[in-house]
């Protein structure tokens, strides 16, 4: 099977978070990576969700490279928006549109197809090679938390995620916060705010302080650290002092920063206005979501050698960073700091966009230097 037949045939299969049934497409490589005679699992986890690794033993047995991809993509958003059926990849002047096709399953399929030629032609790799195919990447990681009771990570010395990086070196990702933040104030007639105790108000307080601590922080690649109220809910009437809060923050940190960090200035600023309200306002907070930020230092061995053969064709790759997580963060939960390279031949921009395309030559081009990296030339 041709690299660019395979990757029709994964983008055929739909595979929307929350909808479709994910373990079809790790069901559809799990058979062709057997079938080309490698060691592979099946890990179904629900109906809806499933997982799929691979191996293959290098010359170099005492290390290993985890190669990684997920299956599921985003919903296709309003239909009218796309020139064509988002669930039936369309070719249009070596530009394959679909969606998924950036992100990631052209990552994803040049990752196993390549793996499974490979194979086909006895070819050992410089290193060991694990495959991992993950599900529920765009929502909660439950296919990447799976791998967290194995064994698996506990041998990994690199990890490349197939996002989409334009052929460029993902080095850098910002790593993702969820906070919530409960108050508990004092009702009173809005003619009288002072004979109670605004909840909203003092979350929001607490919330603008945290958001001033974090945008203190930047970054070479990915700039800024950012803080946002995502979600609030609270009050009773128009004319209430409201006595209770719920408000969710979306906090994306730059690599150097702690989760504690944020907590102790959340801590410092809700103490303060517990103290001040005299017992009439009191918080909690809780931790929804936590993602580490990550960075690989430029003039890392993994990076340099991808640099060297995307050289040897004559493309300067750029070292760029990302603002969204991946699945590595839930794999150095038990490995902290194995490094992680971000390579694929997908658009980062078309990542969840209405006619969401991969450029035909960047996704062969991304096989090449894969084989070229891994695979010593005779």
């Amino acid at each position: 099977m041709e690299a660019i037949t395979f990757l029709k045939e994964i983008m055929s299969i739909p595979s929307v978070n929350g909808r479709d049934d994910e373990g079809k497409v790790s069901e559809y490589l799990y058979a062709y990576l057997k079938s080309c005679g490698l060691r592979c699992e099946l890990d179904r986890i629900d109906s809806l969700h499933a997982n799929v690794v691979a191996w293959m033993d290098g010359t170099d047995t005492e290390h290993t490279v985890l190669w990684n991809g997920h299956v599921d993509t985003v919903p296709y958003g309003e239909l009218k928006a796309w020139d064509s059926d988002p669930s039936v990849p369309i070719l249009k002047e070596n530009m394959l549109y679909g969606r998924g096709a950036s992100d990631m399953k052209s990552g994803l399929a040049a990752m196993a197809w390549l793996l499974g030629e490979m194979k086909r032609q006895n070819k050992v790799p410089s290193c060991n090679i694990v495959f991992a195919a993950t599900c529920d990447e765009e929502c909660g990681g439950l296919g990447a938390s799976a791998f967290l009771h194995k064994d698996i990570l506990n041998h990994v010395d690199e990890i490349v995620v197939g996002e989409p990086t334009g052929k460029n070196l993902g080095i850098a990702q910002k790593g993702c916060l969820w906070l919530e933040i409960n108050g508990k104030g004092k009702t009173s007639h809005g003619a009288y705010p002072e004979k109670g105790w605004n909840a909203i108000a003092s979350c929001m307080e607490i919330a603008d302080a945290i958001r001033k601590r974090v945008q203190q922080t930047t970054h070479p690649i990915l700039g800024t650290a950012t803080a946002q109220v995502t979600q609030i809910t609270g009050g009773v009437a128009p004319n209430m002092t409201p006595d209770s809060c719920r408000l969710l923050m979306d906090i994306r940190l730059v690599p150097g920063m702690t989760v504690e960090e944020i907590l102790e200035q959340a801590v410092k600023s809700g103490s303060e206005i517990e103290k001040i309200s005299n017992g009439k306002f009191e918080y909690s907070m809780k931790i929804c979501n936590n993602r580490g930020a990550i960075e690989i230092p430029e003039n890392h061995s993994l990076v340099e050698r991808f640099r060297r053969e995307l050289r040897r064709d004559g493309y300067e790759p750029e070292n760029i960073g990302i603002n969204y997580f991946t699945d590595a963060s839930i794999f150095r939960k038990v490995n902290p700091v194995v490094p992680v390279l971000l390579f694929g031949p997908g658009d980062p921009t078309l990542a969840h966009q209405p006619n969401e395309c991969v450029n035909l030559e960047f996704y062969e081009d991304a096989i090449k230097i894969l084989k070229r990296v891994f695979w010593t030339e005779e």
